[in-house]
């Protein structure tokens, strides 16, 4: 039986301690995994924020239901082979894709993977998917032989495609199916194939690149979670094609924790080689640069489709989601250094209550006062623009 509190195997008879008395017996709650694992059920739940990003899009953009999106969309399926349907060329945004910012796909690394790979189908991206997310899959594997020629469709990306390729190749089911636990699980790559499993193989005339391939994989992903995860991609994809405004008003809301509203204000050029400079760093560049780099790229993806982001306003931004303009976007009141969440909801909530009653803040002191944040929240404030002319404090000068 499994319970919380177990006997280890070696622990059940009482020890002689060195005062001549016995110790109980030694109760653990740990437990060797591979003495169990074929008498558990094991519920593979995967946590993922890409539905906290789709509920957003259907809050903006009326009438959306993500699930009746179109999964053929040859305008969405664009940004997988260029820019064009974005509106922009590569050398304005500095990629040869449009993924950035699309779950599975917005990586520096899953970007080159797909400009290599070409992508024309949803089952292309599901590949893709698959290849990111194995172990010596992609690298020295599933990239160099399609750099060799061989067909994208009959290179392994997912564990599922090594058992239905060899079934469809004439393998046994039985025999294709152990192939595949057993690759999947990187045992060929550990001790080869079995013999058994090269002979179905050979006599169903696979040929020897693709074994190789199985005796080069450590790890391979389930095809079901590849789908799975690139649905929800491929609806988010769709939104930034049909409704940018929407989706980076989502983007920046729901993924860029980290959003510097100081360095946008710098304008779109220096962000370009502020994006620049910090690849070129790699590994050496400051972890806060590369933390930026991801949603910056957005931010001169989006500049470049002809959206603006206007400036942050005590009484027009929100705490920490970013507001649709006619022009653009208008960061929220945490994306000022200095400025917290928790500051910034206290800030939003006075100023929401100051617009109701018509009660504008008198000063900088006022602002302060009624909002319940310190002074130096509210310099931070100042120091970029968001509060106008307002002055220091309430009191009037005699000899101004």
């Amino acid at each position: 039986y499994i319970t919380p509190m177990n006997y280890p195997s070696n622990g059940r008879k009482m020890k002689l301690n060195i005062l001549g008395t016995y110790d109980p017996p030694t109760i653990t709650t740990h437990f060797d995994y591979h003495s169990i694992n074929d008498r558990l059920v094991k519920l593979d739940i995967l946590g993922h924020d890409d539905p906290g990003m789709i509920r957003h899009l259907e809050m903006l953009i009326p009438g959306l239901d993500a699930k009746k999106i179109p999964v053929a969309d040859p305008e969405t399926m664009a940004i997988f082979t260029g820019t064009q349907s974005l509106g922009v060329t590569p050398e304005q945004i500095g990629c040869e894709v449009g993924t950035y910012g699309i779950p599975e796909c917005g990586t520096r690394f899953v970007r080159q993977m797909i400009a290599d790979v070409k992508p024309t189908k949803f089952s292309d991206v599901v590949r893709i998917s698959g290849y990111s997310h194995g172990t010596d899959v992609w690298l020295n594997n599933a990239q160099d032989l399609i750099k060799e020629g061989k067909p994208v469709t009959e290179t392994i990306s997912t564990r599922d495609d090594i058992m239905t390729h060899l079934i469809q190749a004439g393998v046994e089911p039985s025999i294709a199916f152990e192939t595949m636990e057993f690759v999947r699980k990187g045992n060929a790559a550990k001790m080869g194939l079995k013999p058994k499993m090269r002979e179905a193989m050979t006599a169903a005339g696979i040929p020897e690149w693709y074994m190789k391939s199985c005796e080069t994989t450590q790890y391979l992903f389930p095809k079901a979670h590849a789908v799975a995860y690139v649905m929800m991609a491929y609806r988010i994809a769709y939104c930034k094609v049909h409704y940018p405004k929407e989706f980076y008003a989502a983007y920046f809301s729901e993924r860029a924790e980290k959003f510097d509203y100081t360095l946008v204000q710098k304008g779109k050029e220096f962000l370009k080689n502020f994006i620049n400079d910090t690849y070129a760093l790699g590994y050496k560049a400051e972890k806060s640069a590369q933390d930026s780099v991801p949603y910056l790229e957005l931010v001169v993806e989006m500049m470049e489709r002809g959206l603006q982001f206007e400036s942050v306003d005590i009484y027009l931004s929100g705490a920490s989601d970013f507001q649709m303009t006619d022009k653009g976007l208008r960061p929220p009141l945490a994306s000022i250094p200095g400025v917290g969440k928790e500051a910034a909801k206290s800030l939003a909530a006075a100023a929401a209550k100051a617009n109701d009653e018509k009660t504008p803040f008198l000063s900088r002191e006022d602002l302060a006062d009624r909002s319940g944040v310190g002074r130096s929240v509210v310099d931070k404030l100042a120091e970029i623009g968001a509060l106008g002319d307002l002055p220091e404090s309430n009191a009037i000068s005699l000899f101004d």
